[in-house]
């Protein structure tokens, strides 16, 4: 018998770890077990490979070392970030960020207004784009943050962060951003950004989960998100994930030489999916501007099929796909994303994210090619009682106890 295919087009989900990167942690949970911040050699030499790390990936940020924070992950990174916005600003009690953030900005966002505060959800364009004249005009002498997504997760799109930081600068407020998505895809220039704050987490770009960092500027105000002992000059508490630090740095070693790649033949390989798909299967659109959006991404809508039959038909062939965030798998309600772009429910339902990365083949992408056309058609020709039934049993499977109240994101847009 031979063994089933095996082919990953989900790497805006997660990523495998690099082998160089296991190789750059197994030291730490072998040898130098240590804790960083203790007083004896022991502990010394483990802080020396912390800080270690902490130039190297103030260098994969054109950053200054002082500047990284490390966490335990994008979303820590992105909620310290807006609570600390507030913590020093106590007067200011409005955030504004945009109707297609993460789940990791979203529920802060509805948290803190069940606290009182005020938070703006920026709608988006058809072709989810910002409108960086109504993001201004939304801006107000009482906003303590601006935090809003570099890189769209479930679509690509690119948000044009340099000026966004600009007009908040301009304004004298923070101006955070989740590039979570970004890292290892683009090239990151924290000075030339000009954002006051920036989140990233490990396990995008080929490192391991449970590690992330803040991006932190020079003479920024900051109040620590987790406060306990003095670790990362006293704005995070707790003991350092020394190993996936190393991890960390690592990996983002390997995405400063593979970022070319994933620029170019990667780049390659998604327009070549995205053409032939449409060329071969009628009645399918990509959702979201073709330009500018990440390298690797494409979100696609299939008329008339429901996304997870599609996805379990792809799953039986070996191939990993997505309908958006891995954050909210068990919601059957559609994508926040695409309801804020304004597609109708029955589309949005229809959707499918792709994300490539530098493991992904020309074969696989040929298999992919091969495979999907007949899936559509049967879903099709099944009609949408059965892709309904396949919606519920994808649900039952998984729960609905996970991702973001996507409904409550579409409630806070109208509000």
């Amino acid at each position: 018998m031979s063994k089933r295919p095996f082919c990953y087009f989900d790497h805006n989900a997660t990523t495998a770890v690099a082998p160089e990167v296991i190789e750059a942690m197994l030291p730490f949970l072998t040898e130098l077990w240590g804790n960083p911040s203790s007083v004896y050699r022991f502990g010394k030499e483990v802080a020396r490979h912390l800080e270690q790390a902490r130039v190297r990936l103030a260098e994969f940020l054109k950053a200054d070392p002082r500047e990284i924070v490390f966490t335990s992950c994008g979303t820590e990174s992105t909620n310290a970030a807006i609570q600390s916005g507030l913590a020093t600003h106590p007067a200011r009690r409005h955030v504004v960020t945009t109707a297609v953030e993460h789940s990791a900005t979203l529920k802060c966002c509805r948290q803190l207004q069940q606290r009182g505060y005020e938070v703006t959800f920026l709608p988006v364009e058809e072709d989810g784009t910002l409108d960086l004249h109504r993001l201004e005009r939304s801006i107000r002498p009482d906003t303590a943050v601006v935090s809003v997504m570099w890189a769209n997760n479930e679509t690509g799109v690119l948000f044009p962060v340099e000026e966004i930081a600009a007009i908040c600068r301009s304004k004298g407020v923070p101006c955070h951003t989740d590039a979570v998505q970004v890292a290892g895809k683009l090239a990151i220039d924290t000075t030339a950004l000009g954002a006051d704050m920036l989140s990233l987490s490990a396990h995008k770009f080929h490192a391991p989960k449970g590690v992330g960092l803040l991006y932190v500027r020079s003479h920024a105000r900051f109040s620590p998100h987790i406060v306990g002992g003095q670790q990362e000059r006293g704005r995070r508490g707790g003991t350092e994930n020394v190993a996936g630090i190393l991890g960390m740095a690592r990996a983002a070693e390997l995405a400063t030489i593979h970022l070319p790649e994933e620029n170019g033949r990667v780049r390659v390989l998604r327009d070549r999916l995205e053409e032939s798909i449409f060329k071969s299967i009628p009645g399918t659109s990509r959702n979201g501007a073709r330009e500018p959006r990440l390298p690797n991404t494409a979100n696609l809508s299939f008329e008339g099929v429901d996304a997870e039959g599609l996805l379990s038909g792809l799953d039986q062939s070996g191939i990993c796909a997505s309908s958006g965030s891995a954050c909210t798998s068990g919601s059957v309600e559609p994508s926040h994303v695409l309801i804020a772009m304004g597609l109708k429910p029955e589309r949005a339902a229809s959707c499918v994210r792709f994300s490539l990365g530098i493991g992904n083949t020309d074969a696989e992408v040929d298999y992919l090619l091969d495979v999907l056309p007949g899936i559509v058609n049967r879903l099709r020709s099944a009609g949408p009682r059965e892709g309904n039934r396949a919606r519920r049993g994808a649900a039952t499977a998984v729960g609905r106890n996970s991702g973001p109240d996507s409904h409550g994101a579409d409630k806070a847009l109208r509000a």
